[in-house]
């Protein structure tokens, strides 16, 4: 049965990290100056294992989950994801199965993602200078192997990709139209990221943020646009279509327009702990309850009890509780995914 928190809104989305390790170091979520060669990342014994995912899976979408987003660290460095995929995907209730990967594997991964029923796939490519892209991604990633990932996924079958674009002001929001020009005319949506104060380790100001309604500005001076669609049921993009018809772009502004009030996500870690939010700073662990030898009602119960107490909304609040003299640490978003 479904079951909604202290603001009415449903439970919808789940979205599991397989895996608490990346192949990049961006600045903005796992710094090479922390995540060094010698830093310790869970056991892959603390590892959520294949039938405990698909476990938890089927009792989440029994409480109303029907949305699962596969997310890192970087997923594809997961082995034997598409194992995973095939089980999920055979889940009754699962609408929709995606993945959120950094490009850099898919042209290896792709064909077996189709295969094993994925049904949809995000890449984040934050900008198509090489240069650039080398800095934000802590020198470890190349735009030639993402763009060639994209490529391998088309031929595999993913016909509409949402490409993923943090946008920082003074890094890589002048190279905005670039992506715009790449994907124009294709049936991909390049989804605009207002830059956010995710985990503990990005050192966030507000004047790094680029607002959406300046980005739309900027590409409708180039290339007119008509609005479609605001955030709504649990949506994170506002959507924008190409007057021409070429396509369209999304915006998601979680910083000068928050979208917490429809927010219905719920976000597992690799090691099975649960998060209410993605600016969570605690989270309750279900992998623990589950190795002791938890039934499904038992960990149906928490999930629900823990869910309708849910009262998050940081972006609502987010100045507020950023003056605090001793404001709480977050969950890292690479623990999580986006």
């Amino acid at each position: 049965m479904p079951i909604t928190d202290t603001l009415n809104r449903p439970l919808r989305d789940l979205r599991i990290s397989l895996i608490d390790r990346c192949n990049f170091r961006c600045p903005y979520c796992m710094p090479s100056e922390k995540y060094h060669h010698a830093y310790q990342f869970l056991d892959k014994q603390q590892w959520l294992s294949f039938e405990e995912i698909v476990r938890l899976a089927r009792i989440f979408v029994g409480l109303g989950v029907s949305k699962l987003r596969l997310t890192g660290g970087e997923p594809l460095l997961r082995p034997d994801l598409d194992n995973l995929i095939r089980q999920l995907s055979m889940i009754p209730g699962v609408e929709d199965l995606a993945l959120t990967t950094n490009g850099s594997m898919l042209s290896q991964w792709a064909p077996r993602l189709k295969a094993a029923g994925l049904g949809r796939l995000t890449v984040s490519l934050d900008t198509l200078d090489e240069t650039i892209f080398s800095r934000m991604s802590g020198e470890k990633g190349s735009v030639k192997d993402v763009l060639e990932g994209i490529r391998a996924a088309e031929t595999a079958g993913f016909n509409s990709i949402k490409i993923n674009a943090v946008i920082q002001r003074g890094v890589n929001d002048h190279t905005i139209l670039d992506l715009v020009k790449y994907f124009r005319g294709t049936e991909h949506s390049v989804r605009f990221i207002e830059y956010m104060d995710v985990g503990n380790q990005n050192h966030w100001e507000n004047a790094q943020v680029v607002p959406s309604s300046e980005i739309i500005y900027k590409i409708d001076a180039e290339f007119p646009l008509q609005r479609v669609q605001g955030t709504q049921e649990g949506g994170t993009s506002e959507i924008y279509r190409f007057k021409d018809g070429q396509g369209e772009v999304g915006f998601i502004s979680s910083v000068t327009k928050a979208f917490c009030g429809t927010c219905n996500r719920l976000r597992l870690s690799a090691d099975g702990k649960m998060y209410t939010c993605l600016f969570a700073t605690y989270g309750m662990d279900l992998g623990k309850h589950l190795r002791n030898g938890a039934s499904d009602e038992l960990l149906s119960d928490l999930i629900r009890v823990n869910w309708m107490k849910r009262e998050d909304r940081y972006s609502e609040t987010r100045s507020e509780l950023r003056h605090h003299s001793h404001p709480s640490p977050k969950v890292e978003m690479y623990q999580v995914g986006g």
